[in-house]
């Protein structure tokens, strides 16, 4: 049908383009068609209004002339608004301030809520006489149309198919119901304008709410007309951006068998979306909602179009009791003094040939001026105790629409003319064309008596003004339309909605909005995975990784912390890694401690028995003063170990690779020394030998000395050159931070143990060629039994090291320094403070010197 529309349009324009032709005559075909309600005035102004819901269709033959085509079942509201535009044109006419002088006619026709008799409808207007022309006169065919504007339609789709006919001859189209965001498209509409708002913010506005209240998961159904699908088009566009998600979508009109609606109920009530947004004309809502209501409420909540969250029609029928709660944008209201008492009236008496006031009389009263079966209509019926659509004065929401309609085409008028007598010599009479109106139209501003400023953008649109309605039922069981909120497009994006939560009732009458999501919110320290094959509003909520968090709801993403900072338990905020290094407080800290200070114990408690024993023959035998610096050095060795613990800084990192190196030298140059003692001494047993005076206690110290300072170049070339500092380790563990001494220079800390490991493997050799030397006194098997352990004990420290992750790589050196150090001190002293301590009569020169196999050997 929308094919055929179009052709006919455009033979229509092409037709009256040919009228419009100065050198033809022509004549009327057919009969013409004739307004329902209408009154001769100096300017006259058309009106288009869907009086009537349906029209009657009949198959043509194409024999004959076609009959006019039937309208049946009464619309007392649209009728209402015909009457407010008649009551807005003797408001004007009686004014003294707008067009004094002048008075304003009208045609109102019926277009039965029907797109073709609407086109039909504008048609006549264009081509209405004139008060000067007759229907027989040739030449009124070659005039200018004597409409300079229409009021209407209610429809979308009529309005869009009269706009697109009388758009080419540039005679303003005013809607107060039109609300299709098409219509702003001036390139195909350049003579629309509409007192409404465009549901381009209607559908948006409508987005956010959804979006406000947390329903990302909704049902939709549209009319399907240019209304709903267009509405719905720019709804779905906007929810998408909002994030909202619809789980189904549907259309139907007025003329759909009912197994269609049936379907359509189906598909609601099986849905999990409990929220279900409804952009539909009454004409299409009514039959829906009378299948809805066949099988109970369904425990849903309604979010409703402009077209029909107003409507009084519905909270009358006690059956649609569940859409208690429901909510949308209505146009704002408004009060009209003086309409109520205009519309009271209204009396078919007034005008007894006018077919159209007996009809309103006999629908409202349900009565019949013709008797018969019905009541018999007498006329004295009143209005005033009538309470319908018609009557209705508590929601003139677009009755105001009309009014404000009237009174655009007023204004621009008497702009017009004010700008035509200035101009023109004060005894003619001025000429004024549509075209003219249509210009001064898009300048017009004006202040109608509600208060509300009114101009037109560049689309002929007006400035988008909502009120947020929520249904509530009252004490009495009656729905009423409550005002919660408010929409103004003037304002700033984040400030364009406004409402008061504590005043809003749900479905079932609840106080708590309902919930309408496909997944339940992720909490914070998740993430949401969109399940496969479902929209977005549908996922799975994954726990963020180690090391990331989301401290929102709903977060598409887990974000990583920063490289000193990790989740907490949660994962839901960063916190700062602990800091783990080698304390005191902790188990192996004190372990460690408490087996240096044993060791350093030890040590001291050995040199005070040798103290003590200073002269006795094993304490005298092989150097003394080497024994007794070696005892201090090993101490010096278990104390050290201190400085690996505790928190490293860039002295103690400095002190414990230093002192480490050199008290271990230290020893080794002592041990090395006592190894060397004891070779020599056997060489100076043969005979002419003096080589014991070139190793005597003066040299060997000298040789401790130059052994030692070898190390301490060592150090001070790598404490120049690249130190030891503090450093934080992140990449052996993630969750943590690892603090730490770098060695810096990696040669020169391999370069100190090298050299120590050098004197070990040197003392060891030495020693090990003198181990099978005579008499008890002979050391050299103890020392190649600790330079067996030594070398042992480092020789593995090294793969240790290297692959103790951590605290355990500190913990591994310390081990190492105190195995070390004990290997010495029991391997060389233990012998020794047996000897002194439990085997006293062996402590004598004359067993030092003997040659028994049987006793111990020192």
């Amino acid at each position: 049908m929308a094919l055929s529309t179009g052709v006919v349009l455009r033979l229509l324009v092409v037709v009256m383009r040919g009228i419009a032709a100065p050198a033809r005559n022509c004549s009327l075909l057919g009969q013409p068609a004739l307004p329902l309600l209408s009154a001769e005035g100096d300017i006259n102004i058309g009106a288009v209004f869907g009086i009537h819901r349906n029209a009657l269709f009949k198959v043509h033959s194409f024999t004959s002339r076609p009959e006019k085509t039937p309208c049946i079942s009464f619309n007392p509201r649209e009728f209402q608004f015909a009457q407010t535009l008649i009551f807005a044109l003797e408001e004007i006419n009686n004014s003294s301030d707008l067009l004094p002088g002048l008075s304003l006619g009208y045609q109102v026709y019926d277009s039965c809520s029907y797109a073709p008799l609407a086109i039909h409808s504008a048609l006549a207007l264009m081509n209405s006489p004139g008060p000067e022309d007759s229907l027989g006169d040739p030449s009124s065919c070659s005039r200018s149309p004597a409409m300079l504007g229409i009021v209407g339609e209610s429809s979308s789709t009529s309005t869009i198919g009269m706009s697109s006919l009388v758009g080419p001859f540039n005679i303003p189209v005013i809607s107060h119901f039109a609300t299709c965001a098409c219509l702003s498209n001036k390139k195909k509409f350049p003579s629309f304008f509409r007192t409404i708002p465009s549901d381009f913010y209607q559908s948006r506005a409508l987005a956010k709410l959804v979006k406000h209240f947390g329903w990302n998961w909704v049902g939709v159904v549209n009319s399907n007309n240019d209304y709903g699908n267009n509405g719905m088009a720019t709804f779905l566009e906007a929810s998408w951006h909002e994030g909202v998600c619809v789980e189904y979508q549907e259309s139907i009109h007025r003329t759909d068998p009912r197994e269609k609606l049936l379907e359509v109920v189906k598909v609601i009530r099986r849905a999990t979306a409990r929220v279900v947004v409804l952009f539909l004309t009454l004409g299409e809502l009514i039959p829906l909602m009378n299948e809805m209501a066949l099988e109970g409420d369904p425990g849903l909540q309604w979010v409703g179009s402009e077209a029909w969250i107003t409507a009084r029609l519905l909270t009358e029928n006690k059956a649609y009791g569940f859409l208690r709660g429901a909510v949308g944008f209505a146009i704002r209201n408004a009060r009209l003094d003086g309409l109520e008492g205009f519309l009271q009236k209204v009396h078919p008496f007034q005008a007894p040939d006018n077919t159209l006031l007996r009809e309103f009389w006999e629908t409202v009263f349900k009565c019949s001026f013709e008797g018969g079966s019905s009541t018999l209509c007498t006329g004295t019926e009143s209005l005033a105790k009538l309470k319908n659509q018609y009557t209705d004065m508590s929601e003139l929401r677009i009755s105001n629409k009309v009014y404000t309609a009237v009174y655009a085409i007023a204004h621009a008028l008497h702009n017009l003319l004010t700008d035509l007598k200035n101009d023109t010599d004060s005894g003619k009479r001025p000429v004024y064309t549509p075209q003219q109106v249509l210009q001064y139209l898009k300048e017009v501003r004006f202040r109608v008596k509600t208060g509300e400023e009114i101009w037109f953008d560049d689309n002929g649109d007006v400035v988008a003004c909502y009120d947020l309605v929520n249904w509530q039922q009252e004490e009495d069981g009656t729905l009423q339309f409550h005002v919660v909120g408010l929409y103004d497009s003037s304002m700033p994006p984040e400030q364009r909605i406004t409402f008061n939560k504590g005043k809003l009732v749900w479905a079932g009458g609840q106080a708590e909005a309902p919930a309408s999501v496909c997944s339940e919110s992720c909490p914070t320290g998740t993430r949401k995975a969109v399940q496969k094959g479902k929209p977005v509003c549908c996922y799975d909520c994954v726990p963020c990784a180690e090391g990331e968090i989301s401290n929102i709801t709903d977060s598409n993403g887990c974000y990583r912390c920063d490289l000193e900072y990790w989740s907490n338990e949660k994962r839901d905020r960063c916190v700062l890694k602990p800091v783990e290094f080698l304390s005191y407080e902790e188990m192996m800290g004190i372990v460690l401690v408490f087996f240096s200070l044993l060791g350093s114990g030890v040590t001291t408690l050995v040199a005070v028995v040798f103290s003590i024993h200073k002269d006795t023959p094993i304490v005298r035998a092989n150097n003394s003063e080497l024994s007794f610096l070696l005892l201090f050095f090993l101490t010096l060795c278990f104390l050290c170990s201190l400085t690996f613990i505790g928190r490293p800084s860039e002295w103690s990192c400095s002190l414990r690779h230093t002192a480490f190196g050199i008290t271990f030298v230290l020893c080794m140059s002592c041990v090395l020394g006592k190894t060397i003692v004891v070779l020599m001494a056997f060489r100076a047993t043969l005979p002419a030998s003096n080589i014991m005076k070139w190793f005597g206690p003066p040299q060997q110290r000298l040789s401790v000395l130059a052994f030692t300072l070898i190390q301490v170049l060592i150090c001070v070339l790598w404490l120049t050159v690249s130190p030891p500092f503090p450093y934080k380790n992140m990449k052996t563990y993630k969750e943590k931070v690892i603090l730490e001494c770098d060695v810096g220079s990696a040669i020169g800390f391999w370069a100190v143990l090298g050299y120590i490991g050098l004197l070990a493997l040197l003392c060891f050799v030495l020693a090990f060629l003198a181990r099978k030397l005579p008499d008890n006194f002979n050391e050299a098997k103890f020392i190649t039994f600790s330079m067996l352990i030594f070398c042992a004990v480092w020789i593995t420290f090294i793969p240790a090291y290297v692959s103790s992750p951590g605290k355990f790589t500190v913990a591994v050196e310390i081990f190492a320094i105190l195995a070390s150090s004990f290997g010495l001190l029991f391997c060389i002293f233990a012998p020794k403070c047996f000897i002194i301590l439990l085997r006293p009569e062996q402590n004598t020169k004359k067993h030092m010197m003997g040659k028994t196999s049987n006793d111990i050997r020192y």
